[in-house]
């Protein structure tokens, strides 16, 4: 009878344990503008970065879009933009390749793609007034994008 007792047990602790992990029943859940503006700062940011030769800011920004493309489909998985969202893969990848390579031509070839398939996404998913463009400005003006700030010490 004790091995039954045990096994039982330890079936009801392991669910617990699975049903305490389960990060989709957080309260909070972001809305899809609430990504989309993200996407759209670091879109820019990136553009500077990469202009910039700031592979590492580059780098993170690019990691930073990626992760709010993954939170898409965490919170938002059965929507049209989410399953229309994946188009957007093939850009991102050859963004990542052009930072890994430090290959300013590459990233500014690899943006406009990353750019055109937004808008692509947008039209397809009926948002198509939404137009991204390659930006002209900075998104903000308290940050440099250019030299990492570990070489701003050293050279500035």
């Amino acid at each position: 009878m004790k091995p039954w007792f045990t096994l039982v047990s330890s079936l009801m602790l392991l669910a617990a344990l699975a049903a305490g992990c389960n990060t989709h029943n957080d309260p909070y859940k972001p809305g899809m503008g609430e990504l989309m503006s993200s996407i759209q700062l670091h879109h820019a940011k990136l553009w500077f970065a990469g202009e910039n030769d700031n592979w590492l800011l580059a780098e993170y920004n690019q990691s930073l879009i990626r992760s709010a493309f993954k939170k898409i489909q965490l919170y938002h998985g059965e929507t049209n933009e989410a399953k229309a969202a994946v188009m957007i893969d093939p850009a991102m990848d050859s963004i990542r390749n052009a930072i890994a390579r430090k290959d300013r031509q590459a990233f500014e070839s690899g943006f406009r793609f990353l750019t055109a398939s937004c808008n692509t996404c947008h039209v397809v998913t009926k948002h198509g007034f939404n137009l991204i463009i390659i930006p002209a400005t900075p998104p903000i003006g308290n940050q440099d994008f250019g030299m990492p700030l570990q070489q701003h010490s050293t050279t500035r």
